[in-house]
């Protein structure tokens, strides 16, 4: 049994797209450190998302 896996191209816009819509979440940790002593620690962690408003229309009549 072979492990092949079906390689296919996807436009940028697409995939930004796919991302938006279901958000991703991206972390990273950077350490200084010099002689095993650390220095500067940074941590990051950030959410990216699409955020979609819904604006009714004020002049529309209410029931």
């Amino acid at each position: 049994m072979t492990g092949a896996i079906e390689r296919r191209e996807v436009a940028l816009v697409d995939l930004l797209d796919r991302v938006l819509a279901g958000g991703v979440v991206i972390s990273g940790e950077i350490t200084l450190c010099i002689a095993d002593i650390d220095l500067v620690r940074i941590s990051l962690r950030a959410l990216i998302a699409s955020v979609r408003v819904e604006v009714e229309d004020d002049h529309r009549p209410h029931s």
